[in-house]
């Protein structure tokens, strides 16, 4: 009997063990379908960019919260940067994240209000991550219950809005994009995991929104003075 218990442990430790993931995104909703138009010989303006991320677990968070700096998607300075390359009339570009912690902060409160001051545009970009905790809880349950043998997914949906301001703190136009991730949780998905990681598929989206708003930004010329 003793025997018997051991090779099933060992059984069911090999299937924990093999099982695999694999992510993959939805299209982006709200993408910009016009031809891309640059403003070479424009006004070179100088830029805020503010950043906020915000994620919220739906039946368990109450309302959105503030990521942390280390919550933050890594290597997202690198994206933006990437993405940046679609704006062509930018002399000089300047970045600040909010953090929940600017409540008690009045020192990064007066750097933020001084950069918004000195700067022609302000940029407003909120990034919103939502998932379900009754659908993960539920997914996670039946994919231990199952040992991994049968596929379970887990989604997150995403979503960016972009406002940008005038100098004199009016609001000239704003963008929106969603988009989703769902992952696949199974044992025989090991094999496929190293070309579906999570990672990858969130930088994608990323990276997504930012290139197609700016694109956008730089067609309709929302940069240029008024």
């Amino acid at each position: 009997m003793y025997r018997n218990r051991l090779r099933l442990c060992s059984v069911l430790t090999i299937f924990i063990f093999l099982s695999g993931c694999a992510t993959f995104r939805s299209e982006i909703k709200g993408e910009f379908g016009a031809k891309a138009k640059k403003n070479y010989n424009a006004e070179k303006v100088n830029v805020l960019f503010i950043f906020s991320h915000f994620k919220q677990i739906k039946g368990y968070d109450a309302i959105p919260k503030l990521e942390k700096n280390r919550q933050i998607i890594d290597d997202f300075d690198d994206l933006f940067i990437d993405a940046l390359n679609e704006l062509t009339n930018i002399k000089s570009y300047s970045t600040f994240t909010k953090f929940a912690s600017d409540v008690s902060n009045p020192q990064r409160r007066h750097t933020k209000d001084s950069l918004m001051t000195a700067n022609d545009y302000v940029i407003r970009v909120k990034f919103l991550k939502e998932s379900s905790f009754v659908k993960h809880f539920l997914g996670t349950l039946f994919s231990t219950v199952s040992v991994t043998l049968l596929p379970v997914g887990y989604s997150k949906d995403y979503s960016v809005t972009v406002d940008v301001y005038n100098h004199d703190d009016v609001l000239i136009k704003s963008y929106m994009r969603q988009a989703s991730l769902t992952k696949w949780v199974e044992s025989l998905l090991i094999f496929i995991y190293p070309f579906h990681t999570e990672r990858r598929k969130q930088e994608e989206i990323y990276i997504a929104f930012m290139h197609d708003i700016f694109k956008q930004i730089e067609t309709e010329k929302a940069l240029l003075a008024q």
